[in-house]
Protein backbone atom coordinates (compact mmCIF):
# COMPACT_ATOMS: atom_id res chain seq x y z
CA UNK A 1 0.00 0.00 0.00
CA UNK A 2 1.29 3.46 -0.91
CA UNK A 3 1.16 6.54 1.30
CA UNK A 4 -2.28 8.12 1.40
CA UNK A 5 -2.09 11.55 -0.27
CA UNK A 6 -4.53 14.31 0.70
CA UNK A 7 -4.78 17.66 -1.05
CA UNK A 8 -5.15 20.52 1.42
CA UNK A 9 -5.56 24.29 1.31
CA UNK A 10 -2.20 25.67 2.50
CA UNK A 11 -3.75 28.75 4.09
CA UNK A 12 -6.03 26.58 6.20
CA UNK A 13 -3.20 24.68 7.86
CA UNK A 14 -2.68 27.54 10.32
CA UNK A 15 -5.86 26.51 12.14
CA UNK A 16 -4.57 23.87 14.56
CA UNK A 17 -8.10 22.64 15.33
CA UNK A 18 -9.13 22.17 11.69
CA UNK A 19 -8.93 18.88 9.82
CA UNK A 20 -9.60 18.80 6.08
CA UNK A 21 -8.53 17.27 2.81
CA UNK A 22 -9.49 16.11 -0.67
CA UNK A 23 -8.68 12.46 -1.37
CA UNK A 24 -7.27 11.07 -4.61
CA UNK A 25 -7.56 7.53 -5.97
CA UNK A 26 -4.29 6.39 -4.35
CA UNK A 27 -3.15 5.01 -1.01
CA UNK A 28 -5.83 2.44 -0.20
CA UNK A 29 -6.33 -1.32 -0.22
CA UNK A 30 -8.90 -1.78 -3.01
CA UNK A 31 -7.78 -3.87 -5.98
CA UNK A 32 -10.72 -3.69 -8.37
CA UNK A 33 -9.76 -0.23 -9.68
CA UNK A 34 -6.03 -0.91 -9.79
CA UNK A 35 -3.44 -1.59 -7.13
CA UNK A 36 -3.66 0.34 -3.83
CA UNK A 37 -6.82 2.20 -4.86
CA UNK A 38 -8.47 4.38 -2.23
CA UNK A 39 -12.08 3.74 -3.18
CA UNK A 40 -14.22 5.36 -0.50
CA UNK A 41 -17.64 4.65 -2.00
CA UNK A 42 -19.90 1.63 -1.61
CA UNK A 43 -19.60 0.68 -5.26
CA UNK A 44 -20.98 -2.58 -6.67
CA UNK A 45 -17.56 -3.80 -7.82
CA UNK A 46 -15.57 -3.34 -4.61
CA UNK A 47 -15.32 -5.46 -1.48
CA UNK A 48 -17.12 -3.68 1.41
CA UNK A 49 -14.33 -4.66 3.80
CA UNK A 50 -11.85 -2.84 1.56
CA UNK A 51 -14.06 0.25 1.54
CA UNK A 52 -14.29 0.20 5.34
CA UNK A 53 -10.50 -0.06 5.61
CA UNK A 54 -10.04 2.75 3.10
CA UNK A 55 -12.37 4.96 5.12
CA UNK A 56 -10.44 4.18 8.30
CA UNK A 57 -7.21 5.13 6.56
CA UNK A 58 -8.76 8.37 5.33
CA UNK A 59 -10.01 9.39 8.77
CA UNK A 60 -6.64 8.69 10.33
CA UNK A 61 -4.82 10.62 7.61
CA UNK A 62 -7.19 13.59 7.83
CA UNK A 63 -7.08 13.61 11.64
CA UNK A 64 -3.29 13.30 11.59
CA UNK A 65 -3.23 10.53 14.14
CA UNK A 66 -3.67 6.82 14.58
CA UNK A 67 -7.10 5.40 15.31
CA UNK A 68 -8.17 5.81 18.92
CA UNK A 69 -11.23 5.46 21.09
CA UNK A 70 -11.80 9.21 20.96
CA UNK A 71 -11.04 9.62 17.27
CA UNK A 72 -13.01 11.53 14.68
CA UNK A 73 -16.24 10.06 13.32
CA UNK A 74 -16.83 10.13 9.58
CA UNK A 75 -20.30 11.32 8.52
CA UNK A 76 -21.61 10.94 4.97
CA UNK A 77 -24.99 11.26 3.26
CA UNK A 78 -26.83 9.33 0.58
CA UNK A 79 -26.28 11.84 -2.17
CA UNK A 80 -29.25 12.53 -4.45
CA UNK A 81 -28.18 15.67 -6.40
CA UNK A 82 -30.39 17.88 -4.24
CA UNK A 83 -29.90 21.08 -2.24
CA UNK A 84 -30.82 19.47 1.09
CA UNK A 85 -28.43 20.24 3.96
CA UNK A 86 -28.22 18.52 7.35
CA UNK A 87 -26.93 19.92 10.65
CA UNK A 88 -24.89 17.22 12.38
CA UNK A 89 -24.79 16.62 16.13
CA UNK A 90 -21.74 14.83 17.51
CA UNK A 91 -23.79 12.61 19.82
CA UNK A 92 -25.75 11.24 16.87
CA UNK A 93 -22.58 10.59 14.88
CA UNK A 94 -20.67 8.84 17.64
CA UNK A 95 -23.70 6.80 18.71
CA UNK A 96 -23.94 5.37 15.20
CA UNK A 97 -27.36 6.84 14.48
CA UNK A 98 -26.24 8.33 11.16
CA UNK A 99 -25.17 5.07 9.53
CA UNK A 100 -26.29 1.49 9.04
CA UNK A 101 -24.46 -1.37 10.80
CA UNK A 102 -22.44 -1.77 7.57
CA UNK A 103 -21.33 1.86 7.71
CA UNK A 104 -23.56 3.25 4.96
CA UNK A 105 -25.21 6.66 5.31
CA UNK A 106 -28.74 6.97 6.66
CA UNK A 107 -29.33 10.65 5.87
CA UNK A 108 -30.29 11.68 2.35
CA UNK A 109 -29.09 14.96 0.90
CA UNK A 110 -26.01 16.71 -0.44
CA UNK A 111 -24.75 19.02 2.29
CA UNK A 112 -23.56 18.76 5.89
CA UNK A 113 -22.67 21.43 8.46
CA UNK A 114 -21.59 21.31 12.10
CA UNK A 115 -19.84 23.24 14.86
CA UNK A 116 -19.21 20.14 16.97
CA UNK A 117 -15.88 18.48 17.72
CA UNK A 118 -14.58 15.21 16.34
CA UNK A 119 -17.01 14.88 13.45
CA UNK A 120 -15.50 14.60 9.98
CA UNK A 121 -18.04 15.71 7.37
CA UNK A 122 -17.62 14.20 3.91
CA UNK A 123 -18.85 14.84 0.37
CA UNK A 124 -18.36 11.97 -2.06
CA UNK A 125 -17.34 12.67 -5.66
CA UNK A 126 -16.16 11.08 -8.90
CA UNK A 127 -16.48 14.21 -11.11
CA UNK A 128 -18.99 16.38 -9.24
CA UNK A 129 -17.74 19.47 -7.41
CA UNK A 130 -16.87 19.19 -3.69
CA UNK A 131 -17.08 22.48 -1.80
CA UNK A 132 -15.78 22.89 1.75
CA UNK A 133 -16.86 25.88 3.85
CA UNK A 134 -15.14 27.16 6.98
CA UNK A 135 -15.99 29.82 9.54
CA UNK A 136 -12.62 30.23 11.30
CA UNK A 137 -13.99 32.58 13.95
CA UNK A 138 -17.02 30.63 15.16
CA UNK A 139 -15.49 27.27 14.20
CA UNK A 140 -18.26 26.05 11.91
CA UNK A 141 -17.59 23.78 8.93
CA UNK A 142 -19.53 22.44 5.97
CA UNK A 143 -19.12 19.92 3.14
CA UNK A 144 -21.22 20.04 -0.03
CA UNK A 145 -21.67 17.87 -3.11
CA UNK A 146 -22.41 20.06 -6.14
CA UNK A 147 -22.96 18.28 -9.42
CA UNK A 148 -24.62 20.28 -12.15
CA UNK A 149 -28.04 19.72 -10.53
CA UNK A 150 -26.81 20.76 -7.09
CA UNK A 151 -25.06 23.77 -8.57
CA UNK A 152 -28.20 24.78 -10.46
CA UNK A 153 -30.08 24.29 -7.18
CA UNK A 154 -27.70 26.73 -5.44
CA UNK A 155 -26.57 24.26 -2.79
CA UNK A 156 -23.45 26.19 -1.75
CA UNK A 157 -25.38 29.44 -1.61
CA UNK A 158 -27.94 27.75 0.62
CA UNK A 159 -25.08 26.33 2.68
CA UNK A 160 -23.78 29.83 3.38
CA UNK A 161 -27.28 30.98 4.33
CA UNK A 162 -27.75 28.02 6.67
CA UNK A 163 -24.41 28.63 8.41
CA UNK A 164 -25.47 32.22 8.94
CA UNK A 165 -28.97 31.32 10.15
CA UNK A 166 -28.08 28.37 12.39
CA UNK A 167 -24.73 29.53 13.78
CA UNK A 168 -24.58 33.27 13.21
CA UNK A 169 -21.70 33.09 10.75
CA UNK A 170 -20.65 36.33 9.08
CA UNK A 171 -20.49 35.79 5.32
CA UNK A 172 -17.42 38.01 5.02
CA UNK A 173 -15.54 35.75 7.46
CA UNK A 174 -16.25 32.53 5.60
CA UNK A 175 -13.56 30.66 3.69
CA UNK A 176 -14.34 28.24 0.86
CA UNK A 177 -12.45 25.62 -1.12
CA UNK A 178 -13.69 24.26 -4.45
CA UNK A 179 -12.05 20.87 -4.81
CA UNK A 180 -10.99 18.60 -7.66
CA UNK A 181 -13.82 17.84 -10.08
CA UNK A 182 -14.42 17.58 -13.79
CA UNK A 183 -13.27 20.73 -15.56
CA UNK A 184 -14.74 22.57 -18.51
CA UNK A 185 -11.99 20.89 -20.54
CA UNK A 186 -13.78 17.56 -20.21
CA UNK A 187 -17.41 18.16 -19.27
CA UNK A 188 -19.84 18.20 -22.19
CA UNK A 189 -23.55 18.70 -21.57
CA UNK A 190 -26.70 19.19 -23.60
CA UNK A 191 -29.10 22.04 -24.15
CA UNK A 192 -31.29 20.89 -21.27
CA UNK A 193 -28.52 21.70 -18.78
CA UNK A 194 -27.89 25.07 -20.42
CA UNK A 195 -31.59 25.91 -20.11
CA UNK A 196 -31.63 25.02 -16.39
CA UNK A 197 -28.78 27.45 -15.73
CA UNK A 198 -30.33 30.12 -17.94
CA UNK A 199 -33.44 29.94 -15.77
CA UNK A 200 -31.45 30.42 -12.55
CA UNK A 201 -28.46 32.68 -13.20
CA UNK A 202 -28.05 36.00 -14.98
CA UNK A 203 -24.42 35.07 -15.70
CA UNK A 204 -25.28 31.67 -17.22
CA UNK A 205 -23.87 32.60 -20.64
CA UNK A 206 -20.38 32.97 -19.12
CA UNK A 207 -20.41 29.35 -17.89
CA UNK A 208 -20.91 27.66 -21.27
CA UNK A 209 -19.21 27.51 -24.62
CA UNK A 210 -20.71 25.70 -27.56
CA UNK A 211 -18.73 22.76 -28.93
CA UNK A 212 -21.09 21.38 -31.59
CA UNK A 213 -24.34 22.33 -33.23
CA UNK A 214 -26.16 19.87 -35.45
CA UNK A 215 -29.74 19.36 -36.55
CA UNK A 216 -30.05 16.70 -33.87
CA UNK A 217 -28.48 18.44 -30.86
CA UNK A 218 -26.34 21.24 -29.49
CA UNK A 219 -23.48 20.42 -27.10
CA UNK A 220 -21.72 22.71 -24.62
CA UNK A 221 -18.77 22.66 -22.25
CA UNK A 222 -19.73 23.87 -18.76
CA UNK A 223 -17.46 25.41 -16.12
CA UNK A 224 -18.76 24.25 -12.73
CA UNK A 225 -15.73 25.71 -10.92
CA UNK A 226 -16.70 29.17 -12.11
CA UNK A 227 -20.38 28.50 -11.42
CA UNK A 228 -19.74 27.65 -7.77
CA UNK A 229 -17.20 30.47 -7.40
CA UNK A 230 -19.75 33.02 -8.64
CA UNK A 231 -22.39 31.49 -6.41
CA UNK A 232 -20.15 31.91 -3.37
CA UNK A 233 -19.47 35.53 -4.32
CA UNK A 234 -23.22 36.13 -4.68
CA UNK A 235 -23.67 34.59 -1.23
CA UNK A 236 -21.39 37.26 0.23
CA UNK A 237 -17.96 35.63 0.44
CA UNK A 238 -14.87 37.70 -0.28
CA UNK A 239 -13.02 36.79 -3.48
CA UNK A 240 -9.74 36.43 -1.57
CA UNK A 241 -11.37 33.84 0.71
CA UNK A 242 -12.22 31.38 -2.09
CA UNK A 243 -9.69 28.76 -3.16
CA UNK A 244 -10.14 26.76 -6.37
CA UNK A 245 -7.95 23.64 -6.45
CA UNK A 246 -8.32 23.59 -10.23
CA UNK A 247 -7.54 19.93 -10.99
CA UNK A 248 -9.81 18.07 -13.40
CA UNK A 249 -10.79 14.61 -12.21
CA UNK A 250 -11.15 13.38 -15.79
CA UNK A 251 -7.72 14.32 -17.17
CA UNK A 252 -5.27 15.09 -14.35
CA UNK A 253 -2.46 12.54 -14.30
CA UNK A 254 0.24 11.58 -11.82
CA UNK A 255 3.90 11.92 -12.94
CA UNK A 256 3.72 8.19 -13.64
CA UNK A 257 1.00 8.81 -16.20
CA UNK A 258 -1.71 7.16 -14.10
CA UNK A 259 -4.99 9.00 -13.37
CA UNK A 260 -4.89 10.96 -10.11
CA UNK A 261 -8.62 10.76 -9.46
CA UNK A 262 -11.65 8.57 -9.97
CA UNK A 263 -13.76 9.91 -12.83
CA UNK A 264 -17.20 8.61 -13.72
CA UNK A 265 -17.00 10.07 -17.21
CA UNK A 266 -13.40 9.27 -18.06
CA UNK A 267 -13.66 5.73 -16.72
CA UNK A 268 -17.05 4.97 -18.33
CA UNK A 269 -18.95 4.62 -15.07
CA UNK A 270 -16.86 1.79 -13.61
CA UNK A 271 -14.90 3.67 -11.01
CA UNK A 272 -14.47 4.40 -7.32
CA UNK A 273 -15.28 7.49 -5.28
CA UNK A 274 -13.27 10.16 -3.48
CA UNK A 275 -14.30 11.70 -0.16
CA UNK A 276 -13.67 15.37 0.54
CA UNK A 277 -13.63 16.00 4.27
CA UNK A 278 -13.63 18.73 6.88
CA UNK A 279 -14.02 18.71 10.67
CA UNK A 280 -13.12 20.27 13.99
CA UNK A 281 -10.71 18.33 16.19
CA UNK A 282 -11.01 18.54 19.96
CA UNK A 283 -7.36 19.40 20.53
CA UNK A 284 -7.82 19.24 24.32
CA UNK A 285 -8.40 15.48 24.04
CA UNK A 286 -5.13 15.14 22.15
CA UNK A 287 -3.01 16.84 24.78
Amino acid sequence: MTELPLLQVPEWLKFSWLRHGFSTRHGGVSKVYGEDALNLGWTAEDDPSAVRENRRLLVNAAAGEASSSNGMKLVTVRQVHSSRIHVIQAQDAHAGRLETPEGKAVLEGDGLITNEHDVLLAAGTADCVPVLLLDPHLRVVGAFHAGWRGTAGRIVEQGVEKMQKDYGSNRHDLLAAIGPSIGSCCYTVGEDVREKFDDEFSYSSTLFHETSNTAQEIKFKIDLWKANNLQLLDAGLEKKNITVIGECTACTLEPSGQPRYFSHRAQAGRTGRMLNVIGIRNTKQQS
